[in-house]
């Protein structure tokens, strides 16, 4: 039975196995990370996702289960879709008598039977009692905590019973705790509840209040679903939630709060109807909530996937739309995990695991720390110093895992803490890792000395340079970070950090932990993380262009030595790099220039069957190589840069046939009646436009025309002193009509130039009458 949280998964059992009046680990047993009772009479068995992932994987038939309940699905968490994923592979494939259950109170039943047709849909009541629900928003005028703390003082006063509050996250809840503490009365107990929470603080929350006293449990969504708390009738839902958003640009998962989906509502307020008839308020207004989505989103649409593709690539799925899902891994965030783990040289060059790939996707931690893991592994021995590098690795992972909600982020001061659940979880890893029995000995000291390399093995674009000493950094992947100022770390020169957070309303992510760097020790154990470069670039500063021979780690430069002189080919390279840099602008766009690249614009539209090249700007900036370099040859500055005509550049994106094409369809000039050859102007938003005088068109029966006949120009019409007469497209209707109003005017105003009765069939002419024939 896979529960999607740790004290859910606890919490269950106990429930189930007291129904057995049995102790947990007889009938029901339950495992999860660093803790596991099950006995050999366990029959039914309560795990957490990573849990079940990691038994599909060593035992894909699943020996010995008949079936696999998937509870509280409606949470949709990216280890759930995954083991549903993997379970329909192995019916399809290996087991088709193994069963599939999947449960919860508000499922998505229309999506869940679209993807299972054969699963018959079970609508189990159960006992529950009536809530009565009721929208009361928050003052706009009063901090939230405080509106939150006077909602539930207000319904402590009006009923009776334990209350539960619902809030975004642990901030909330303490702040809230500090609005209601002495404002409670002597009975009530102030109970917070959330997952970094120690087990017994988890239990108090959890187990029934002392007789004669009531109690107000503070929590996160992890009481939404699966836990029941003794004595809870009211329940207060701030319809808030914190949910995580990774982003494949910068890599990075940020938090952010939102509003509930109209299924979470119901959950919370399911929690006061349990044991008895109970009441919820929801702090938004009616109408709020009748618009909030129906169903909560799913994990996998905006979660780092780098787990997932790891266990994909493990399963023998390279592919990951061979298997079937209620929503599918998204491209780009795949992309992103595949780009990750060739960083971490768990894939070779050609998508296959690596012998490294394989320990860590066995480990069952996050790639990143499973690559810091291996590194450990790596350096062990037989001697006991070497030794020593697996406990550092495994405790650095213990507290990567469950990082500490507050104080310094130095991790190096963490390294030497004594936390009880960090050293549980650090002897789990080991024997996890080395496949060695509880009770085999190991150092216990950590080597502060490898925690650097270590974390660099698992956060390589996470190298980090500082810009400006008062506490601002810049990552190797390009993003800036923050540390408070009066922090001892804002001094160092270069860090790495493995846990930042993303705010909506900063620039910079701020640093949670991070490592002091000794760069130029990690350039000797690590030198395929640098790279070294020539560049020649403007310097805006000196007015001249500059040579450096650079070490680059990523984004970040590391060393910087000028040159003296660079060759020819490194100040073409140069150049180019400022022109992408700076953008086409810098150059030098004749008209003619300009005339050409809307010509071949025009020319991709109106003449299809051609492949015409393109040149847009970022065509244009991507080619730089193929039509701009070969004007470089005997420029060394700017001011020969300006000086290239760009119109012969672009003309060597074409080939012999298709400049013939382009000046037979799309010319640059028209030769008219009198032989004179007139521009055509061309634009790439309207029709091209001959401007002649009119005397000069006389004979011209048809309108000019285009690309195969299909573009008729625009005539521009003047008169004599080069004035704007008639604009037309259809040259033989103007003759035919509007000419006579034209004439009739320009009799009077251009006495001494031709004005034919048949413009049409009138020999054309550049003179005025006296000269004529």
């Amino acid at each position: 039975m896979l529960e999607p949280r740790r004290i859910a998964a606890r919490s269950v059992a106990e429930r189930l196995a007291e129904q057995f009046n049995e102790p947990v680990g007889m009938t029901v047993g339950y495992r999860m990370r660093a803790e596991t009772k099950v006995s050999a009479a366990t029959r039914l068995e309560v795990v957490t996702e990573g849990i079940l992932t990691r038994m599909l994987q060593q035992d894909p038939e699943l020996s010995g289960v008949s079936l696999v309940i998937l509870d509280e699905f409606h949470e949709r968490s990216l280890q759930a879709d995954l083991a549903l994923a993997l379970l329909l592979d192995v019916q399809e494939g290996l087991r088709d008598d193994l069963r599939i259950l999947v449960m919860s109170a508000t499922l998505d039943n229309q999506r869940l039977s679209a993807l299972l047709p054969d699963a018959p849909v079970i609508v189990s009541e159960g006992r529950s009692y009536p809530v009565t629900r009721s929208y009361h928003p928050l003052s706009p005028h009063q901090p939230f905590e405080q509106s939150v703390a006077s909602a539930v003082l207000q319904l402590l006063q009006q009923e009776t019973g334990s209350l539960l509050l619902f809030l975004p996250g642990v901030g909330e809840i303490q702040r809230v705790l500090s609005q209601l503490e002495g404002k409670v009365n002597d009975d009530t107990l102030l109970c917070p509840l959330y997952g970094a929470l120690s087990l017994s603080e988890q239990r108090k929350a959890i187990a029934a209040s002392p007789a004669g006293m009531r109690k107000v449990v503070l929590a996160t969504n992890i009481a939404e679903t699966s836990l029941t708390i003794e004595g809870i009738r009211l329940v207060v839902d701030s319809g808030l939630e914190r949910t995580s958003r990774f982003d494949p640009k910068n890599g990075l998962t940020r938090l952010i709060t939102q509003r509930i989906s109209q299924a979470s509502m119901v959950q919370r307020a399911g929690r006061a109807g349990r044991l008895e008839a109970g009441v919820c308020w929801h702090l938004l207004s009616q109408e709020q909530a009748e618009r909030a989505r129906e169903h909560g989103e799913p994990e996998i649409l905006h979660s780092d996937l780098s787990g997932l593709l790891l266990s994909l690539l493990q399963w023998g799925c390279r592919d990951s739309s061979q298997l079937h899902w209620l929503d599918n891994p998204p491209q780009p965030a795949l992309a992103v995990a595949e780009s990750l783990l060739l960083r971490l040289r768990a894939l070779d060059d050609n998508q296959q695991l690596t012998a490294r790939g394989w320990q860590m996707a066995e480990s069952g931690s996050e790639p990143r720390l499973a690559a810091i893991l291996y590194s450990g592994k790596e350096k062990c021995s037989a001697q006991e110093q070497d030794r020593a590098a697996l406990f550092t690795a495994a405790k650095l992972v213990a507290i990567l895992e469950e990082p500490p909600r507050r104080g310094q982020p130095d991790l190096l001061y963490w390294m030497t803490a004594n936390q009880r659940h960090w050293q549980q979880r650090t002897n789990q890893l080991i024997r996890n890792f080395t496949k060695k029995r509880e009770g085999t000995s190991h150092p216990n000291h950590p080597r502060l000395d490898l925690v650097p390399e270590l974390l660099v093995q698992g956060f390589p674009d996470r190298i980090a340079k500082n810009r400006d000493n008062l506490g601002r950094f810049q990552l190797a992947n390009g993003l800036g970070v923050a540390l408070e100022r009066e922090e001892p770390l804002s001094a160092e020169t270069w860090l790495v950090i493995p846990a930042l957070q993303q705010g909506k309303d900063h620039p910079d992510a701020r640093v949670l932990l991070a490592c002091p760097l000794d760069i130029e020790q990690i350039i000797k154990q690590f030198p395929l993380l640098f790279t070294e470069q020539t560049a020649v670039e403007w310097d805006d500063s000196k007015g001249a262009l500059r040579a450096w021979k650079r070490l680059q780690c990523e984004r970040l430069i590391v060393k910087a030595q000028p040159l003296a002189k660079p060759s020819a080919a490194e100040l073409q390279q140069a150049l180019l790099n400022w022109v992408r840099q700076e953008g086409l602008s810098v150059l030098n766009w004749s008209a003619e220039a300009l005339q050409l690249r809307i010509r071949l614009q025009r020319a991709t539209e109106w003449l299809p069957g051609v492949a015409w090249p393109a040149v847009d700007d970022a065509a244009l900036l991507n080619s730089l190589e193929q039509w701009l370099l070969p004007a470089l040859g005997n420029v060394g500055d700017l001011k020969g840069l300006r000086q290239i005509e760009l119109s012969s550049c672009l003309m060597g994106l074409l080939d012999w046939q298709q400049r013939q094409i382009l000046d037979n369809e799309l010319p640059t000039n028209y030769t008219v009646p009198t032989g004179s050859r007139i521009t055509i102007r061309y634009f790439s938003d309207k029709p091209p436009v001959l401007s002649v005088r009119m005397q000069e068109m006389y004979g011209e029966q048809q309108n000019p025309v285009l690309a195969k006949g299909r573009i008729p120009i625009v005539i521009e019409l003047l008169s004599p002193a080069h004035r704007p007469l008639q604009i037309t497209q259809d040259l033989a209707a103007f003759w035919r009509g509007t000419y006579r109003e034209v004439q009739k005017e320009m009799k009077g105003r251009y006495p001494k130039h031709l004005w034919p009765d048949d413009p049409a069939n009138t020999p054309p002419t550049r003179r005025v009458k006296k000269y004529q024939t």
